[in-house]
């Protein structure tokens, strides 16, 4: 019983998406990376959540979004290697 509760703690903890939130990362410029916690969703979801935290986040400062960088890590995704973005962007 308790290899069985192991193993699906493990399974269950490998498969949760990650999302690194907003990190500065020195003069003026911020990243965000998130990861689907699945293949199936592609990286369409996971990029407009990316892109309106981080235009939520200038809108806080009264200022405008500013996409210096965004990508995506294309398919297959298969062992692992799950639907990802990374966005670099400033506040103007």
């Amino acid at each position: 019983m308790g290899k069985i509760f192991l193993l699906l703690t493990l399974i269950l903890s490998a498969s949760c998406a990650s999302n690194t939130g907003i990190i500065n990362i020195g003069e003026e410029k911020y990243f965000i990376a998130k990861q689907a916690a699945t293949g199936f969703s592609g990286t369409g979801s996971i990029k407009t959540e990316s892109l309106k935290e981080a235009a939520a986040y200038c809108t806080a400062q009264n200022k405008e979004l500013n996409v210096i960088k965004l990508d995506e890590n294309e398919g297959p995704y298969i062992l692992g290697k799950y639907p990802r973005v990374e966005l670099t962007f400033t506040c103007i």
